[in-house]
This record gives structure tokens, sequence and C-alpha cells, in this order.
């Protein structure tokens, strides 16, 4: 394995973890057209898939893709007998069986909600697949698995989400799990709680307190018309040693 197309896919593999909260072990689903070339090519994809992604994985299918083999039939035996040792995931086409490529895009919905890797060889597939943010794409040129960069849809969202439109996977589910725990997680069909009726309140007692007026300073009194106020003038006595008056003489 080279070590160029190991460090590339280290890269890729941290921008799923880091952006849409990928965790080991990684689930990856495969459909029959990636089993059959890995067969031709004599590629055990239960040794590599670990080594080349560096980490646990566990191999899935879909009941359709596995009758969609059974359907084609022939050469296809031997990449039948390999996915049909993968891990069984349950679809919603069980009563009526659909082409793998419309089951695994329907597995994934709009946003990959499960954290799927998708190991295919169909070229249709691919480019649906590329349309949904967050979706890691497996497939074999020559004899090695190669991880396909980032699509541009998955960058346009980090972006979307950096920028604060759109809220990360891992935000919305810390949000929904807080929301549990305070017990303010709404049911499809229940009302939030009872309108409060407008109940009209008697006014309060002190708005309808008649207003006090302001008392300004107090104007002097004024003087009638025609009357002085007299000044009066206290005399003070004479101290003694003073200059005193001569007594009147009289004659005798």
């Amino acid at each position: 394995m080279g070590l160029k197309r190991q460090k590339l896919a280290k890269k890729t593999i941290n921008f799923y973890k880091y952006n849409f909260s990928f965790r080991e072990p990684f689930q990856i689903l495969v459909d029959g057209t990636f089993c059959q070339l890995a067969l031709k090519n004599k590629i055990q994809i239960k040794e590599q898939m670990p080594k080349y992604l560096m980490g646990e994985v566990k191999l899935c299918t879909t009941s359709c893709a596995l009758k969609e083999l059974e359907t084609l039939g022939g050469d296809l035996y031997g990449a039948k007998i390999i996915l049909q040792k993968f891990q069984l995931r349950s679809c919603p086409h069980f009563k009526k069986p659909v082409p793998a490529s419309q089951c695994l895009l329907s597995m994934l919905g709009d946003t990959n909600p499960h954290n799927y890797f998708v190991a295919t060889q169909d070229r249709s597939l691919t480019e649906g697949l590329k349309k949904i943010p967050g979706v890691p794409l497996l497939y074999i040129v020559f004899n090695t698995i190669v991880l396909d960069k980032v699509c541009q849809t998955s960058l346009d969202h980090v972006r979307a989400v950096q920028l604060g439109e759109l809220v990360s996977p891992a935000q919305q589910q810390s949000i929904t799990g807080l929301k549990k725990e305070q017990g303010i997680v709404q049911k499809d069909g229940e009302r939030r709680g009872r309108k409060r009726k407008w109940k009209q309140n008697n006014p309060n007692p002190l708005s309808c307190l008649k207003k006090k007026k302001k008392s300004g300073p107090t104007p002097p009194k004024k003087i009638e018309d025609g009357k002085k106020r007299k000044r009066v003038r206290n005399k003070k006595p004479s101290t003694a040693g003073g200059d005193m008056p001569a007594p009147a003489v009289t004659n005798a």
C-alpha cells in the first residue's frame, strides 16, 4: 500500500470525523458491483478494508442488493457468496425489492444520519451519492481500494456550517439530547400548552389618586398702598460720668 495513498486517505477520514462525526467502527455499505470487481482482482475485502481505513470496520449490505445478484445469477454467483457474509441492514423494500442503487440511496436519505461509507463501482449511484453531504465513497482501481476525495457538496455544507447558516449533525444531536434531558421535546401532534385567556385586571389603586400640586416658594407679603412701615429707634440711656444737664436754679 503506497504511503502517499495512505496519507490522502487519513486526511479524508479526519475531515469526515471532524465535520460529520464519523466514529469507529466505520459502517460500510457494499453492493454487488464492488464485490464482483474485488473477486476479479483477488482483493480480500475483510482484510484490506480495515488496514486501508486505519480502523475497525463493519461491512454490511441490504436485502435488495442480495436480491439483485440472485436475479442476475450466472457470473455474479461468486459476488453473491461474498456479499452474503456481510451484515444485513434492514431497508424499507423488504416486500417489494428495488434495484440496489435505489435502495442504497434511500438508506442514506438527505443527510446520511447513520454515517455510512459506500463501496460501489456503479457510476450512476456514485453521481447520486455525491449530491448528499457527508458520504465517503470507496471504489477499486486496478487491484487497490481507493477512498474518493471529498465532494463539492460536502465542502459547501461545511462552509455553510462555519458561517452559521446551518447546524452540523453533532450540534443537532447535542441540542436534541439537551431537550430530552429538560423534558421539552415536543411529540408529533402534541400541543405545547393551553392558551392563557386574557383577563382584565382591576386598575392599580395608586394610579387613581389625584396628583398633588407642587407647592412653590411663598411670595413676599405686599405692603398696602398708602401705609408705610414706621421705623422705631430705641434711645440708649446715658452712661455715668457723662455730661449731665445742669439743674434749673429757682429764686427763693
